[in-house]
């Protein structure tokens, strides 16, 4: 495959990824310093809530794979966070240019083609299926931290901890939180608390249903000893399409000297929502 057709769909594929989108019983918990006897739903909830990081920064390299039908393309690049704040994703041709660049604050989305000097700077209720599904920035956080989500919320608090259910009594929890047409599920070890699973599905009677898993294979603990993802599959499912991404984390650091926000150098062009997606569905 010519090497600006594997750039083409690895920097169309993160957009579409994340622009289209009461009984009681025990459960012990592991805990670091004591073992917590979890006597229903809500306590075994504030289980997964207290995995929570308490860093602000991480940076990483990355491993960065895409699968989409037959083909399947691989990148490197470097993954930078700022608790409540950004993720960028910086993904690289050839090992050493950047091809692309992904930054998602709390305000907008911004998608850069390197390559084609072209670019994408939007808020998140410009873009149907972030708005529809009320992901925002907080939403795309949890999922990159293994940590659970409500639509259009920053923080969980004590009332909303209560609005989610769970399957208690197996090796792993099934929680779930139901708003209108979203289903919100995840999977979580029944000691530790730790989600293995995340999923959203949007349901749509008239167009089709989609769906985005998020499914953590690995963790590394950090020097809070607390969990933290370094290996996660994203797969969207929409109408007749499937696309993976994948992405491993290594090296995992906390570098903290870095710009939070990109200036687009006025040598880009603005292309639209739309215009993306036509292009990568015409792939």
């Amino acid at each position: 495959m010519k090497a600006s057709n594997i750039l083409k769909i690895a920097l169309l594929a993160m957009p579409l990824i994340v622009c289209s989108c009461g009984s009681k019983k025990k459960v012990v918990v592991e805990d670091p310093s004591q073992t917590v006897v979890v006597t229903d739903e809500n306590k075994f909830i504030q289980k997964v809530t207290s995995n929570a990081q308490s860093i602000k920064f991480v940076t990483s390299k990355i491993k960065f794979s895409v699968e989409y039908g037959a083909q399947n393309i691989a990148l490197t690049g470097n993954l930078r966070m700022k608790r409540d704040d950004v993720i960028r994703l910086q993904l690289m041709a050839f090992g050493f240019v950047e091809a692309a660049r992904l930054e998602f604050t709390k305000d907008y989305v911004l998608i850069m083609d390197r390559i084609n000097k072209q670019y994408l700077k939007a808020p998140y209720n410009q873009i149907d299926f972030l708005r529809n599904s009320g992901i925002n920035f907080y939403t795309l956080q949890a999922l990159f931290w293994n940590e659970l989500f409500m639509p259009n919320r920053s923080t969980l608090s004590e009332e909303d901890l209560k609005k989610y259910s769970a399957q208690l009594g197996n090796d792993d929890v099934i929680i779930n939180l139901e708003d209108g047409k979203l289903d919100y599920s995840w999977l979580a070890n029944d000691k530790t608390g730790i989600i293995k699973m995340a999923n959203i599905l949007y349901k749509d009677r008239f167009n089709g249903n989609s769906q985005l898993n998020w499914d953590y294979q690995s963790f590394k603990t950090l020097e809070n000893n607390k969990k933290f993802p370094d290996k996660m599959i994203a797969t969207l499912t929409i109408p007749k399409k499937e696309i993976k991404l994948g992405i491993t984390l290594n090296y995992i650091n906390h570098e903290t000297e870095w710009e939070t926000r990109t200036n687009v150098s006025n040598k880009y062009s603005e292309v639209t929502v739309d215009e993306i997606l036509r292009r990568f569905m015409s792939l």
